[in-house]
């Protein structure tokens, strides 16, 4: 599979899924959580979070995250997956015209009143993003077993 060709499956992919699982450390202690996420068109990642959870106090310390982006498999069902690593950083400004107010505002219609809201709280929840260096693409719908494509993707903005 060709680079294009990995890129378009993992957007197809990322499309259809709306949980994402992110890493983070501080003092050598790994953690992961699980948040819904958006993407905009250069796979750019971001989801919402209370600045006040130790994930985002870990991303303060150390940016460097990894993740992934997979639905939930049946045994022996033929699994697909989305794996990434990145640098996470809290986004400062938030307007309607930002990419990370227009990518969550489009993925989570429900939710978009609520993000410039929490921005007039200087204490609220903030959006984040994940500028990702890498994309790894599980796939065993081929036949045989799972490959792992890896897409370099960083610098890309």
């Amino acid at each position: 599979m060709d680079d294009r060709a990995i890129e378009a499956t993992i957007r197809s992919y990322m499309q259809q899924v709306i949980h994402m699982s992110i890493a983070t450390a501080s003092d050598n202690r790994p953690r992961v959580f699980e948040v819904h996420f958006a993407f905009d068109d250069d796979l750019n990642l971001y989801w919402m979070s209370s600045q006040r959870a130790q994930h985002s106090a870990d991303i303060k310390n150390n940016i460097h995250v990894s993740g992934t982006i997979v639905t939930h498999h049946f045994l022996n069902q033929k699994p697909r997956g989305v794996a990434f690593d990145g640098e996470a950083t809290v986004v400062d400004v938030v307007d309607e015209d930002s990419r990370a107010y227009q990518a969550y505002g489009a993925r989570f219609a429900d939710r978009d009143a609520g993000i410039l809201s929490a921005y007039e709280n200087p204490e609220g929840a903030r959006l984040y993003k994940i500028a990702v260096q890498d994309f790894y693409l599980i796939d065993g719908l081929g036949d045989g077993p799972p490959v792992k494509h890896h897409l370099k993707w960083g610098g890309r903005e």
